[in-house]
């Protein structure tokens, strides 16, 4: 008989084991990645539902980050300017447009209040005029709008307190108190450049100041320029290179020309005006009041250009008590009052190269008599005016720009760029 195996325990089919494995292996991968894919896309899903749908943000939220974005300034009631200035009992200065008053609101922030006065149209005018430039702008050099008050019984403005006051304080003050060095004014004037080119250069619609002087420009703790005050400020379109004037506007001593003349206007009125501002920061006194230079009758710009023309800057120096560390930018900052200054808008430099200019990124060109047309036997258009124009072969002021009246020059890119113009008779 054939024997019969009986083994109980026979040999696994090794192949069919590997198979298996393999298989399970891959099935438990597969899963694991579906399910990582899967909670990917729900978190993706889930960030872009919040990122994108702002029925997931609370609706005061939604509100706050829009008026953040639009930076738009605060509506305040009387009652709650009354309270933070203690029913307006601190008294800041005063104006032809309005008081100021010091406030604190309850998270202990200071303020300036600036209550309108006035007639009703001019109040506002000046109201729509403020707060449709200061609140849509934001620069270091510019005071900040925080917001408004606008009712029956009051029309105010409310800014962010500068603790050190105007600069007029600090250039006039009778009170012979801690006086803040040329250094440091030096570095006022440059801040004060840098604001006002924003303003002309950088805003979506260019902004005219009209009213750049030394009561106007704040300083902050640590002395930094503020412009401030846009009372008389006004929008213009980039494509209109002059503005309707129905009415002069500025303040006597500051106020170009062309602001009190039947003459087109333009930004160049507060180039002018800068110009004038850097005379007063120079003299450390107002330009109208001239004690101690041997000529009472003597206006101080004036002053300064006959010693400019006579290379006898040092006189300068002495009377205005400027050491000798700060003589090299008390010269830089004559040569650009006394561009800024030119009779003729056209041949005035914009505000950016003014800044470059005492930033000593730009040579300052040599300048004609700024002031020769006011006086008699003078044709202030072919005669008094240095005619400043930009190098077309390179990035520098030329003396072999500054042209007579019978030259014609064509305009180049770079004087388009940057608006100077050439007179020719």
């Amino acid at each position: 008989m054939a024997s019969v195996s009986n083994n109980p325990n026979p040999m696994p089919n090794v192949g069919a084991i590997v198979a298996i494995s393999v298989t399970v292996f891959v099935v438990t991968v597969a899963v694991k990645i579906w399910i990582i894919v899967c909670i990917c896309n729900k978190a993706k899903k889930h960030t872009e539902q919040y990122r994108d749908d702002s029925r997931f943000i609370p609706l005061n939220m939604v509100k706050f980050l829009d008026d953040m974005e639009r930076e738009k300034p605060i509506r305040f009631t009387s009652q709650q300017l009354r309270i933070a200035t203690d029913n307006f009992s601190f008294l800041l200065g005063s104006g032809g447009f309005g008081t100021v008053y010091k406030g604190i609101f309850n998270n202990g922030t200071a303020v300036a209040v600036k209550v309108l006065n006035g007639t009703s149209d001019s109040i506002e005018e000046q109201f729509m005029a403020e707060v449709s430039t200061m609140g849509r702008t934001h620069h270091f050099n510019l005071v900040r709008l925080y917001g408004f008050c606008f009712e029956s019984s009051l029309r105010a403005l409310v800014y962010e307190f500068m603790v050190n006051g105007s600069l007029d304080n600090h250039l006039f003050k009778a009170n012979k108190g801690p006086i803040i060095g040329f250094e440091k004014l030096y570095e006022i004037a440059v801040g004060t450049a840098r604001g006002i080119a924003y303003l002309h250069e950088e805003c979506p619609q260019r902004i005219v100041h009209y009213d750049i002087k030394p009561g106007n420009i704040l300083l902050n703790s640590n002395f930094c320029a503020k412009v401030a005050d846009f009372g008389l400020a006004k929008l213009c379109n980039r494509d209109n290179t002059h503005i309707t004037m129905t009415r002069g506007r500025g303040t006597p001593g500051y106020a170009a020309p062309e602001v009190w003349l039947p003459l087109p206007v333009s930004h160049k009125c507060d180039v002018y005006s800068f110009g004038m501002l850097l005379f007063e920061i120079i003299g450390r006194r107002r330009n109208y009041m001239d004690v101690g230079l041997g000529d009472s009758q003597q206006w101080f710009p004036i002053w300064v250009w006959g010693k400019y023309e006579k290379k006898e800057l040092k006189d300068l120096m002495d009377v205005c008590a400027i050491e000798e560390k700060d003589h090299e930018a008390v010269e830089r900052m004559v040569k650009v009052a006394l561009c800024c200054v030119q009779y003729r808008p056209e041949t005035r430099p914009v505000m950016s190269i003014v800044v470059k200019m005492l930033e000593s990124a730009l040579p300052v060109p040599e300048s004609l008599n700024p002031f020769s047309y006011m006086f008699s036997g003078v044709n202030e258009v072919d005669d008094s005016l240095a005619r400043l124009a930009w190098n077309g072969g390179g990035a520098d002021w030329s003396s072999s720009d500054v042209i007579t009246k019978s030259t014609v020059v064509a305009e180049t890119p770079l004087m388009r760029k940057y608006e100077i113009t050439i007179a020719s008779d």
